[in-house]
């Protein structure tokens, strides 16, 4: 009789004294599920704005107006002396890859603002953004230091972000233009989590003096 009700004491207290292990096992895993979420949902928005980008990129027919202007791309590649000679569609390319690399880092720097409970893009986003990301190592000189130590301090165990995604070929875009995301495994219409890549972009497009300035004609550069 006594060594049934010992039994059942140790079956309520737990594998620890005190019946603290349970509870701390519980606390730590209800801790983690937030982060592991958000982190999920955030590689869900790149996810989306490389598809879009992708899809867009597919149908795109129009190569002599762009965002930037590439009369000033190929100024830049003109600055090193071994450039002796540049084709009419290298500066296309570059234009289009220095688009594409101010839109994710934007994006990304907007989601450590909304970790952060804000709706305005700061100095400490960007270096966020450039810590978090291996591929932006090459920007970490150019960040001041104290904005790096200053995201550091407050990430902390956040520093690894959101691993950088290459779309894989061949995925389906899970993004048209102009309308909502189709989730593959329920096949329902779902809205971004993050309309910042497509502020970008209507930015982008209502900026008449810097989108006039863009449009460049291949032929009559200099």
């Amino acid at each position: 009789m006594e060594n049934n009700q010992q039994q059942g004491a140790q079956a309520q207290s737990g594998p620890y004294p005190g019946g603290a292990g349970g509870s701390a096992g519980a606390g730590a895993g209800a801790g983690a599920a937030p982060f592991q979420h958000l982190l999920q949902q955030q590689q869900q928005q790149l996810q989306m704005f490389w598809s879009y980008q992708r899809q867009e990129i597919e149908h795109v027919n129009d190569f002599k107006n762009h965002q930037l202007p590439l009369a000033r791309i190929k100024k830049i590649m003109k600055a090193d002396e071994d450039v002796r000679m540049i084709s009419a569609e290298a500066p296309i390319l570059f234009a289009k890859a220095c688009e594409l690399f101010i839109l994710e880092l934007t994006i990304r720097s907007w989601l450590h603002a909304d970790e952060n409970k804000r709706r305005t893009l700061q100095k400490n986003d960007i270096a966020a953004a450039i810590t978090r990301t291996d591929i932006f190592d090459f920007l970490v000189d150019i960040v001041p230091r104290d904005e790096i130590k200053d995201d550091a301090a407050l990430v902390g165990a956040t520093a690894s972000g959101v691993p950088y995604y290459y779309p894989p070929i061949g995925q389906p875009a899970g993004m048209m233009i102009g309308r909502p995301a189709v989730d593959p495994a329920t096949g329902v219409y779902v809205q971004p989590p993050s309309q910042a890549w497509q502020s970008v972009w209507q930015s982008a497009a209502e900026d008449t003096p810097y989108g006039t300035g863009a449009q460049g004609n291949l032929d009559g550069q200099s």
